[in-house]
């Protein structure tokens, strides 16, 4: 699992590539959570778009950011996007759509 990360002003985007499991979240958790942290955003972005895998730990991936967006004055907010419709209903039935605004996958070339 790899993340590249992308600022501008007070917006985040974390790109998710790869698989996220037990073992890939620990390190995608810490980058993320050092943007946040030194750019004190307040709109974060995670994109799903070049996942390949998702356990449970994804879930908990972006509870967790939620939590520490939310520990920051301001609070900040959350989005999901390009999420698969699969993925998407797993998140909502998560609870996820109640703490951020989850976005499916939309092709460009469409």
């Amino acid at each position: 699992m790899n993340v590249t990360i992308e600022n501008s002003g007070n917006l985040v985007i974390a790109y998710l590539i790869g698989e996220i499991d037990h073992h890939s979240a620990v390190a995608v958790r810490e980058k993320i959570d050092m943007a946040i942290n030194y750019i004190q955003p307040t709109h974060l972005i995670i994109d799903f778009r070049n996942v390949t895998f998702m356990d449970s730990s994804g879930i908990g991936l972006v509870m967790g950011r939620f939590r520490l967006l939310q520990s920051m004055k301001p609070q900040g907010t959350l989005e999901v996007r390009n999420v698969t419709k699969q993925t998407k209903k797993i998140m909502e039935l998560a609870g996820l759509g109640r703490i951020a605004l989850i976005k499916e996958f939309v092709n460009e070339k469409d």
